[in-house]
């Protein structure tokens, strides 16, 4: 999960779209001239989004993801934040203010500013739409915040998978119960967490850094929590710090390891904060960039970015020899079995899109709770309790879900389609402006 608020190559025009993108947003100086005077224009609007979020802020808990611009800003907005219908109205002229910027002739990485702008100004429009009451189909929810429309399978799609899993998992009983047998396994005992959680942290950042010019001094500590809606989170706290948290309220499965370690971590979420910290804040002054509205295409990005890190960081062939090496044995676990537990792994990836109908379906009413819990569950092959928290997740996070799968899957596509190199790519994604729209095909 994403923080919270703390205070082949392609060919011909798509090919050269794809490099325009990448060296505009992430590594082209700002020139003189019509540049500077378009840097002045969106410098100015930054600072009136800047302000929009903090106070949307102050109307939805959690809808600030992470800030640190200016104090006073965020104290301003918590002193004398505007109403709903004024916030409203101030992204209705904000979009109006960047459509009248003329980026024409400017530097491509500002071209890319005011697109990127007018996006997250969109996305902020209908989050205060969604605070006053609204509440979209699930897909324009989605593409509305996220700016990707999901396709939603129906659920007997899944049935192929399922009975790949059927053949897979030993014992008797339903599907559901096999797995939840099979799954437990692998659950790294409580006492263990710790240790496990962090030699997979060490890893995944060692692994990061042999690739990844990590600001200096960039640190993190780790916490352990309960009662939450989510696994684990990542807390951008500024300064390239941040605190990651992992909920040990439900079995941690040894596969879960790695992937919350470099989601959480490196070079997921706190890699991600601390390049664009770095990349805009500290080096250009683009203060937009100084605050993450949870509900926004940053999200589609952060997200998608930092469940692809882990097939980045640990191929299949690595990621066994360093699990079956150090994790298991820290997690006093016998690796025996590990490769139907890889597959196990890998047929479960292949159903997490099921979530998408489910959220649907139980979000416009037309399943109640319990039904959604058991889809979870038959579908899914999520445990009990499992399916109930994440109940609890979509009741929260509603069509956030999308940024997971979909996300992972648009991420990595996008960075195999630009060239061999996938880990420089994946740098200069990290450290850009680019746009859920700008990932696809």
């Amino acid at each position: 999960m994403r923080t919270m608020f703390k205070a082949g190559i392609r060919t011909g025009a798509a090919a050269v779209l794809s490099t325009v993108l990448l060296a505009s947003c992430a590594t082209a100086p700002v020139g003189t001239g019509r540049s500077a005077m378009v840097e002045g224009d969106l410098n100015a609007l930054a600072e009136d989004y800047v302000r929009l979020i903090l106070e949307i802020g102050e109307r939805e808990e959690g809808y600030v993801d992470a800030y640190y611009g200016p104090p006073e800003w965020a104290a301003a907005a918590e002193a004398n934040p505007r109403s709903v219908d004024q916030l409203t109205q101030a992204a209705a002229t904000l979009t109006r203010d960047l459509e009248a910027v003329n980026a024409s002739g400017a530097d491509p990485a500002l071209i890319q500013r005011r697109k990127y702008l007018l996006a997250h100004v969109s996305a902020a429009a209908l989050r205060l739409r969604m605070i006053a009451g609204d509440e979209p189909a699930f897909a324009d929810e989605a593409f509305g915040l996220f700016g990707i429309r999901p396709e939603i399978r129906p659920l007997e799609s899944y049935q192929p998978v399922l009975a790949e899993m059927d053949a897979l998992l030993p014992g008797e009983g339903s599907l559901a119960e096999r797995a939840a047998a099979f799954r437990a396994r692998y659950v790294i005992p409580p006492e263990r967490v710790e240790a496990v959680m962090q030699a997979a942290i060490a890893e995944c950042k060692r692994r990061t850094e042999a690739h990844i010019g990590l600001p200096a001094g960039e640190s993190f500590d780790l916490g352990f929590v309960t009662d939450k809606p989510w696994s684990g989170y990542n807390y951008y706290l500024g300064n390239s710090k941040s605190r990651i948290e992992i909920n040990v309220e439900l079995p941690i499965g040894i596969d879960r390891a790695v992937d919350l370690g470099c989601h959480e971590g490196y070079p997921g979420h706190h890699v991600y904060n601390a390049l664009l910290e770095r990349t805009f804040v500290t080096e250009r002054g683009w203060m937009e960039m100084s605050v993450y509205p949870l509900f926004s295409p940053m999200s589609f990005v952060a997200e998608g970015s930092a469940n692809y890190g882990i097939d980045l960081a640990f191929p299949p062939a690595e990621l066994d020899r360093f699990e079956t090496e150090v994790l298991y044995p820290l997690a006093g676990l016998d690796p025996a079995g590990r490769d139907d537990y890889a597959r196990f792994i890998a047929l479960s990836r292949r159903l997490a899109s099921a979530e998408y109908a489910i959220a649907d379906a139980y979000l416009a009413g037309r399943i109640d709770r319990a039904t959604a819990e058991r889809q979870l569950r038959e579908t899914m092959l999520m445990a009990p309790e499992r399916a109930e928290q994440r109940v609890d997740f979509i009741d929260t996070y509603r069509s956030y879900v999308i940024n997971y799968g979909l996300g992972r899957d648009t991420v990595q596509a996008w960075v195999e389609r630009q060239g061999p190199d996938h880990w420089e790519t994946t740098e200069r994604l990290l450290g850009s402006q680019i746009l859920p729209v700008d990932l696809l095909d």
